[in-house]
């Protein structure tokens, strides 16, 4: 498949997955080496942030180098007993601002699809060069995880995160081949129940891991219902917890030579 990929046009899919998303950087950086371009990109939370700083033509150096950023969410840690979230989305936005200014999703060198959720009606939300917004903007509702980051409000209706209905997003795929990238696939979790000798740590960690199964099923299904000829790429990235963006030199390396 990754020979038919260096002759014909092809879609990148990269998963959702917080800090797992890091991997994807990986990927990227052999795509590189051996001149790769997709011919569109679809992306889902942190993979539509890295989709997106690819579609402007950034480098997957300069990419990294800007995903560091996000290695001290502690420091954007808001308390407050109003608001839905624990994370303060103004420096994300200042980093967003930082990097696609104003540019909206037509102005892309590589077409560019990013999945939210309509927090209203639970409906997916495909955010392209169709809609006259900003690629921040979309950004902020594609990453928006609920509990975590502010949902973001774009013309009047209020979107979160795109895991919460299409995690992968093979089904936005218009190229008949596909290259996929699914850092919660069937790597990202431990096949043994947790094992720690304080209970809070049990239960911390079968929650994630529920999470995990739960978008794993989702994105099984939709490979399986896929029609496309799909080469897809699961990181194995078990050993790490979605909130861990102070790895992110470990979890890049995950990506690497899996192509």
């Amino acid at each position: 498949m990754i020979e038919n990929i260096q002759t014909q046009n092809f879609t990148l899919v990269l998963s959702g997955g917080g800090a797992l998303g890091i991997a994807h950087l990986g990927v990227l950086h052999d795509l590189e080496a051996q001149n790769l371009v997709p011919a569109e990109l679809v992306g889902t939370s942190m993979g539509g942030i890295i989709a997106a700083c690819m579609s402007i033509g950034m480098s997957e150096a300069k990419t990294y180098k800007e995903i560091q950023a996000f290695s001290s969410l502690t420091k954007w840690l808001q308390f407050s007993f109003s608001g839905n979230a624990i994370i303060n989305n103004g420096k994300i936005a200042a980093i967003f601002d930082n990097i696609f200014a104003a540019k909206k999703m037509k102005d892309t060198n590589i077409p560019l699809k990013l999945i939210a959720t309509h927090l209203n009606n639970g409906h997916k939300r495909v955010f392209t060069a169709d809609d006259d917004v900003y690629i921040k903007d979309a950004l902020l509702a594609t990453m928006a995880i609920p509990g975590v980051f502010s949902e973001h409000v774009i013309e009047g209706e209020t979107y979160a995160d795109g895991f919460l209905c299409e995690n992968l997003g093979l089904s936005e795929a218009t190229q008949e081949k596909v290259l996929a990238v699914n850092v919660l696939g069937e790597n990202s979790f431990d096949k043994n129940l947790p094992n720690n000798f304080f209970k809070t740590a049990n239960v911390l960690e079968m929650f994630e891991k529920s999470i995990r199964l739960l978008i794993y099923n989702q994105s099984k299904t939709q490979i399986k219902n896929s029609e496309k000829e799909i080469y897809l790429i699961e990181p194995m990235t078990r050993e790490y917890a979605t909130f861990s963006f102070h790895k992110h030199k470990e979890i890049r390396a995950l990506g690497l030579g899996l192509l």
